[in-house]
């Protein structure tokens, strides 16, 4: 493994990488890929007794979630989606149809008016992984933040969702690092090796 010094240097460029590959994925495949994951997403048992699943909105050439999300409202489960404050993520509820507001980073957000909540399960966009279940985000530490912060609460049911091609071999990890409880991809589950 890399000395620590080199971890962000490290992860930029597997990040880079994975992002370009995930970029290159045609976008049928990509749609098609999304409803795979949505349904393996749904076959994690302990997902169907969380109240609130925290999800997100996609940007980019991301996993939609949409497909998931709709799943989950047919089975009755309520959705929040974050917004990227000052103090790190906030999580609202969103409800079908409820327009969002443009945010950071371009992405889509909840409005401000609408209470926060505390997800029991969050779905984890990312943007490289590896079997360890540890994951590169965008590089800003809001997942990381918001995984310490609800756990707090109690457990955190953690699902990583990405398309293969953003495996990496390993993800540089510190100490403090968790790693993800499931990671989905197209091909459904990925067996995750503990240390």
């Amino acid at each position: 493994m890399a000395p620590h010094s080199d971890f962000p240097a490290l992860k930029a460029a597997l990040r880079k990488d994975a992002l370009a590959r995930r970029d290159g994925l045609a976008p049928e495949t990509r749609r098609v890929g999304g409803l795979r994951i949505a349904e393996s997403v749904m076959q994690v048992e302990p997902l169907a007794q969380a109240p609130i699943v925290g999800a997100f909105w996609a940007i980019r050439s991301e996993v939609d979630p949409l497909p998931l999300i709709g799943m989950l409202f047919a089975r009755g489960q309520r959705v929040a989606l974050p917004k990227v404050t000052p103090e790190g993520l906030v999580f609202r509820e969103w409800r079908a149809g409820e327009a969002l507001v443009p945010g950071s980073f371009s992405l889509s957000e909840p409005r401000d008016d609408l209470p926060p909540l505390d997800p029991t399960a969050l779905i984890v966009p990312l943007a490289a992984f590896d079997r360890r279940g540890h994951r590169i985000g965008y590089g800003r530490g809001y997942y990381d933040q918001a995984i310490d912060r609800l756990s707090r609460n109690g457990p955190v049911l953690t699902i990583g969702i990405a398309f293969s091609v953003q495996e990496v071999e390993t993800v540089p990890s510190e100490p403090h690092d968790q790693p993800l409880d499931h990671l989905i991809t197209e091909a459904g589950p990925v067996p995750l090796v503990r240390d």
